[in-house]
């Protein structure tokens, strides 16, 4: 039996359960972000411990108690955190079931397991969880005591059972922008205007007279202002801003998407099978396809919330990963990680490497100052979007040659993009904001990307999931340009799946061949079959039909990471002044499905997304500086503008849960380029799909 990865850090049972106070106590690493993975976790941790999910309660993302889980990102919550805990509650039961079998002095086939308490041949024993937890030894390895229950066996999971975090939200449990510890501070850091600009000049005691300020912290070209009221910090950081004088900042190109397209960077063959040499004269076909610098656009900004006491460093944070965190924060202030406490709180859901690490580090930077005191620091929504780490621009090149038959016998893909694998402690270094500011500063080092083999990073869906002999898939990683960029949400499958599933229509259409069976013909795997069908399907076979002028209808499909969900997208849009996405059909295969309504919240969020990213979202640039200041400068997708949506979830209980929160992006977006091309016949390269780029793309 092979087990989770998560389980040869934390091998034995305690470090993932406990029995305390009539509960069952599940220890995870992995954070809530709004994509509801713990409930699933704690449905999964019920089921082999058959308790109901009230006597769950989950432990989460803190450094003191938890599992190092590295970050809650690519989709892999329940994929390897969920069945870690699968794995450590099964293991947990069956050392009940011993223990109560020693106590009773019967065979352990006659005790079973409901709702924490011990039956014997059916009827109630004094013996439960609880009056056992201290003679359960739970310190033993997983590996030992793991049995989990056969698919069959199993009750709990599959049902689409209620967020256990609702209660929470509904009635207003704070957000770690609400936190209000005893004699909080309230902190506001004063940014440099680009990631190379450096502080001349700044007259700190100025600023430390001004209103309500209780301390101002400089360390080489970082500064932070503390005041005694959320207000007062804000004016003061606002008057440091325009007293400040900063070094001149970095050249940089007028148009960073042309630039990194036409970057001479060494590039690196990341796949390659066959050859696509000795092909001349065959048909071929090429997309070249592009995104802009996106913004994560998390509704609320980052917050967090640092206190300093007898050397330690205490944080709240709505960080992903609490211990790459701390391990970065003990890089900075040269301390062991056992000193620094990191406890994930509830924020905005960040999709991705956001701002909330770097508000953590100004938080402790601020917190030094008046140590002893909680520092509480919330970035404005100008902060989030101009010095957060940006979604990386991109672009993408596809071409493919047919053999005889007008099948595609080789396909090339050749992915030019900014960085994707910046997070907390990547490539040795803190990659912080402000670490890179301080007077002894931890630079940006260059990225090395996320590999393949960890799902890629640039090249995340770079190789098509086709069955195609001859195939290679390159990138080119583009260090040379003033912006500092980190993973978002589903990293470089977005641009890349748009680019094949596109490649995949224009020539279907050039042969007159309906892009359903183009598809089809070139799938073995039966699931990616089956969704494709599914989506189809739940569209109302709509390809071949008559339709209105000014609609179409276009088809995405992938499998996220090549490994992970199976997804195929169906939409139909109207074009009139502007693209409007007015249905999408989906069909999902993520392997066993633990909450059905869990596994469609997630799809339809990440459809959303997709629409906003395919027809809105861009950054603004100008001198090496982002200038987009507020949602008027950054438009996303409305309420009003949400499409009907449809899921079909394809269940298959005998197979592994996949990831699936970043399955849908590449699909969605692809199956909206072929729909616009369907309605106004020629195709749209460039995101976002505005009204622009759309007569642009007519006028060629």
């Amino acid at each position: 039996m092979t087990l989770p990865t998560p389980l040869s850090d934390a091998p034995l049972v305690s470090d993932w359960i406990a029995f305390d106070d009539a509960l069952v106590e599940v220890r995870t690493g992995r954070v809530e972000l709004g994509q509801g993975n713990l409930t699933a976790i704690a449905q999964i941790a019920a089921e082999e411990l058959d308790v109901p999910l009230a006597m769950i309660r989950i432990v989460s993302g803190d450094t003191t108690r938890t599992p190092n889980e590295g970050f809650t990102s690519g989709s892999l919550s329940v994929h390897q955190g969920g069945m870690a805990v699968r794995h450590a509650a099964s293991a947990a039961r069956h050392l009940a079931i011993a223990e109560a079998a020693k106590l009773l002095q019967c065979g352990s086939e006659r005790l079973a397991l409901t709702e924490g308490r011990i039956l014997r041949d059916g009827a109630p024993t004094s013996l439960d969880l609880w009056s056992m937890a201290a003679s359960i030894d739970l310190s033993v390895a997983v590996a030992q005591w793991s049995d989990p229950k056969r698919p069959d066996q199993r009750a709990l999971v599959g049902k689409p059972l209620a967020r256990i975090d609702l209660p929470e939200r509904i009635t207003g449990t704070p957000f770690v922008h609400d936190l209000s510890p005893d004699n909080l501070l309230h902190g506001r850091p004063v940014h440099p205007p680009s990631v190379g600009a450096r502080l001349l000049d700044l007259d700190l005691d100025a600023l430390r007279t001004r209103p309500g300020v209780v301390a101002a912290t400089r360390d080489g070209s970082f500064v932070g202002v503390v005041a005694d009221s959320e207000y007062a910090a804000i004016r003061a950081a606002l008057w440091a801003t325009n007293h400040a004088t900063w070094s001149d900042e970095p050249s940089a190109p007028a148009d960073p998407v042309a630039a990194i397209a036409g970057s001479q960077e060494s590039d690196e063959v990341v796949h390659e099978a066959g050859t696509l040499e000795g092909h001349e004269g065959q048909s071929s076909y090429e997309v070249t396809v592009s995104r802009p610098y996106l913004s994560h656009a998390s509704i609320g900004p980052s917050a967090a919330v640092a206190q300093w006491q007898d050397g330690r460093l205490s944080l709240f944070t709505q960080s992903q990963g609490v211990y790459p965190l701390r391990d970065a924060l003990a890089m900075v202030f040269g301390m062991p990680g056992e000193r620094i406490d990191v406890r994930h709180w509830p924020g905005a859901g960040c999709y991705g490497h956001n701002g909330a690490d770097d508000a953590a580090l100004d938080a402790a930077l601020m917190a030094r100052a008046v140590e002893g005191r909680p520092v509480k620091v919330v970035w404005s929504r100008a902060d989030e979007f101009r010095y957060a780490p940006l979604g990386p621009a991109m672009t993408t090149r596809a071409s493919a040659f047919l053999d005889e038959t007008g099948r595609i016998a080789g396909m090339s893909v050749a992915v030019n993009s900014a960085p994707h694998g910046n997070r907390p402690g990547r490539n040795g270094a803190p990659n912080l904001r402000a670490a890179a500011c301080l007077e002894k500063p931890f630079p940006f080092p260059r990225s090395k990307d996320v590999p393949l083999s960890s799902g890629g990073g640039a090249d995340r869906n770079a190789v098509p999931g086709y069955a195609i002999a001859n195939l290679r898939a390159s990138k080119r990683i583009v260090h040379d340009l003033p912006y500092r960029t980190s993973s978002l949400r589903s990293l470089g499958a977005f641009t890349n799946v748009y680019a094949i599933e596109t490649l995949m229509d224009a020539i279907a259409r050039d042969r007159d061949v309906d892009p359903v069976s183009f598809r089809l013909n070139h799938l073995e795997d039966p699931r990616a079959v089956a969704v494709i069908e599914g989506a189809v399907a739940e569209a109302g076979e709509p390809f071949g039909r008559e339709r209105e002028d000014g609609t179409g209808w276009g088809l995405g499909y992938a499998r996220y990471k090549n490994r992970a969900a199976y997804c195929a997208v169906v939409v139909r849009v109207e074009v009139d002044e502007a693209v409007r996405v007015t249905d999408v059909f989906a069909a999902l295969d993520a392997g066993e499905i633990i909450n059905p309504d869990g596994m469609t919240n997630q799809t339809e969020g990440g459809i959303v997304q997709s629409i906003s990213w395919t027809l809105k979202e861009a950054l603004t640039l100008e001198d090496g500086r982002v200038t987009t200041e507020n949602w008027s400068d950054y438009p996303i997708l409305t309420f009003s503008e949400v499409p009907a949506i449809q899921v079909r979830l394809i269940d298959r209980k005998d197979e592994p849960p996949l990831g699936c929160a970043e399955a849908a992006q590449g699909p969605t977006a692809a199956a909206i380029g072929n729909a616009v091309r369907d309605a106004i016949g020629v195709p749209v390269n460039h995101l976002p799909l505005t009204r622009d780029a759309l007569i642009a793309a007519i006028s060629e």
